[in-house]
């Protein structure tokens, strides 16, 4: 199974997403394709042919507005025809413009209210250890999203129970839809801040498919805290004339043609 092959297919199938629509949030999603191909094709214990199955991990995307690249990556791994991604906000569809529980199979938790995916997946990982399902509970959070209150109240609380089979991982690009970091609200040292809530922290290349592997199978075996893997990425990884455009990538229009040159570049990388 070759991981940077599958990590090519999830980011074209998120263009294909969102250019069915014409525009969304491109930037953000691009930036997580690597992450989320190291979690469904190498760790997290899910089945598409029994979504639903007891004891399976699950997976929060808090910054909701990435649900593309969570569709784009449920469709590579079977859970649905890629097809469906052409859907994509339209009339009818099981795939709204931000994940929801209710509508799309595979996805563990609605978000798109940033903070409240990360308190959801404290949520279930409580539950998970109540059960005692040996389950792993993994979240995506935003850098622009960590600058909501709510998502240091559910790491103050993780800590508290010592949640060990909680993963998280920052998308940490440096913008948010209002401008860089460092102009809106910077996020300061957002190790040590980590640190400081008692979580098992390391900063990692975030497009780096082999580091992001190592830091998973690390944090499984650091017992006791919960764990967060800062993942330093480039907003719109992988399609020059998207990366160029940030900030203005975190939602941007795409023609038939934009979809066809950034899939185009994406192949021959």
């Amino acid at each position: 199974m070759d991981l940077k092959e599958i990590c090519k297919e999830i980011r074209c199938e998120t263009l294909n997403c969102i250019g069915s629509i014409g525009v969304g949030h491109i930037g953000g999603c691009l930036s997580v394709a690597e992450v989320l191909t190291v979690l469904y094709f190498k760790h997290m214990n899910v089945d598409p042919k029994n979504p639903h199955m007891e004891g399976r991990d699950r997976f929060v995307m808090s910054k909701g507005h990435a649900g593309p690249a969570v569709y784009a990556t449920l469709a590579v791994k079977g859970f649905f025809p890629r097809s469906e991604l052409l859907t994509l906000n339209k009339n009818g569809t099981k795939l709204p413009s931000h994940c929801d529980m209710n509508k799309t199979i595979g996805i563990d938790m609605t978000a798109g209210s940033l903070g409240q995916g990360f308190s959801c997946a404290v949520g279930i990982a409580i539950a998970s250890k109540l059960s005692k399902d040996n389950a792993y509970v993994y979240s995506i959070v935003g850098d622009g999203e960590s600058q909501e209150g709510q998502i240091w109240e559910a790491a103050m609380y993780a800590a508290h129970r010592k949640l060990d089979n909680l993963i998280a991982f920052t998308d940490y690009n440096g913008y948010q839809i209002d401008g860089s970091l460092d102009e809106v609200c910077s996020l300061g040292d957002l190790e040590q801040k980590w640190k400081a809530f008692g979580f098992d922290t390391v900063v990692i290349d975030g497009h780096d498919i082999d580091a992001i592997d190592v830091a998973i199978t690390n944090a499984k075996d650091c017992k006791g805290h919960p764990h967060m893997i800062i993942l330093r990425t480039v907003k719109g990884k992988g399609v020059d004339f998207i990366e160029a455009k940030k900030p203005g990538n975190h939602s941007m229009s795409l023609s038939t043609d934009d979809v066809k040159n950034a899939i185009e570049q994406i192949r021959r990388r």
